[in-house]
């Protein structure tokens, strides 16, 4: 039996869906870039991605690269991918490790970990240079339960702020003990927001994720107060499943001192602007957004499970991967149709349901952001 629809009060007359240019114009795609990643906190990644000294990862948003690596210290450091001599890229391999010493490929400018000039060739016959005037420039960085964030800002408020409520709310996880099992990376032909979008309602997933409404009924979905940091809320799990997978049952070790209703939910969060966070009683789901033009996205989704699920013989994380894999196809295609209908003169602004609610109030952060630039 489906569960009782709870009803919703309506939106205002004016709810409308966006108009196009919010989605393909590069213009205001550039600008929307710059207000709503390079100024705020932004999602770059899990930090057992470099778990050792001198190990790094690039992460790119716009025009910006940027090196994020584990300095002497055991901390998190990112620094712009930028040689301090005459601007050349430090770094064109996505992953890996520096070592004792990051080095510029074209005049070997040598930094160390900390961003420290270490070496300048022939610079010594400069009486005024001075080494301590040159070091890397260094982005803003902080870790949440795992999950690393950048700001490009200079003094950008505490991410603590934006997450609020969620920091408790997801203790029992203990996100940060999570082991990686996959991951796979899609290229979207469609703007990040619709693709946000796409994620803050099932209204859809009866017609296009028939696997997924047999496990979690669309009705069954509640929302949070949205915020200015991130929208979500949970969805029930139907009678006799346990968790997100082909067949509806555990694929890991069930995530230990869970609260008996999220032994039967799974939490879905858009952690603004590029983190969509799943959790499931027994693994967690990221997707990490990184738009690459108006009108498209790549997008980095990762399953992750306790440790002790490894130690089972048991067990097969396919089982939830192959599930969400085909659910996330089946949403890049929708998204990709929805992009191609806004690039057409015939599209307008159309009207949301009260169960798009969630929409509307991130149409509204959208264009609050425009309005106070």
């Amino acid at each position: 039996m489906p569960p009782a629809e709870k009803p919703r009060p309506p939106l205002p007359a004016d709810a409308l869906s966006l108009p196009a240019r919010f989605y393909v114009d590069e213009a205001h795609y550039a600008a929307e870039l710059e207000r709503l990643f390079l100024a705020r906190w932004f999602y770059a990644g899990r930090e057992a991605e470099i778990p050792r000294r001198g190990e790094y990862v690039l992460r790119e948003v716009g025009d910006e690269s940027l090196i994020v690596t584990r300095s002497d210290d055991a901390r998190i450091r990112a620094f712009f991918n930028v040689c301090r001599h005459r601007g050349t890229r430090l770094c064109e391999a996505p992953a890996g490790s520096f070592g004792g010493a990051i080095r510029c490929p074209y005049h070997a400018w040598a930094y160390d970990l900390s961003g420290r000039l270490l070496g300048a060739p022939t610079m010594e016959q400069c009486p005024d240079f001075r080494a301590e005037d040159y070091p890397l420039i260094e982005a803003r960085t902080t870790v949440w339960d795992g999950h690393i964030f950048l700001s490009l800002a200079d003094d950008p408020p505490p991410l603590g702020e934006r997450l609020g409520m969620l920091v408790d709310k997801f203790q029992p996880w203990k996100m940060a003990e999570m082991v990686l099992a996959e991951r796979v990376v899609y290229e979207v032909a469609a703007n990040w927001k619709l693709i946000i979008q796409n994620y803050s309602e099932c209204l859809h997933c009866p017609g296009v994720h028939p696997a997924l409404q047999r496990l979690s009924h669309f009705l069954s979905g509640e929302n949070v107060q949205p915020t200015p940091g991130y929208l979500g809320g949970s969805m029930e799990l139907r009678d006799k499943v346990e968790t997100l997978s082909r067949d509806g049952r555990y694929v890991g070790a069930c995530v230990p001192g869970l609260a008996q209703n999220d032994l039967h939910q799974v939490h879905y969060y858009a952690i603004l602007p590029n983190l969509l966070l799943s959790l499931h009683p027994d693994y967690m789901m990221t997707h990490r957004l990184t738009p690459k033009g108006a009108g498209r996205t790549e997008i980095v989704c990762e399953w992750h499970f306790r440790p002790e699920s490894g130690d089972s013989p048991e067990f097969d994380p396919q089982s939830a991967i192959e599930f969400w894999d085909m659910t996330n196809r089946q949403d890049w295609h929708v998204c990709e149709q929805m992009q191609l209908g806004l690039k057409s003169r015939a599209y307008r602004p159309g009207p949301y349901s009260p169960r798009e609610d969630l929409l509307y109030a991130f149409d509204r952060l959208i264009r609050e952001s425009e309005e106070s630039r």
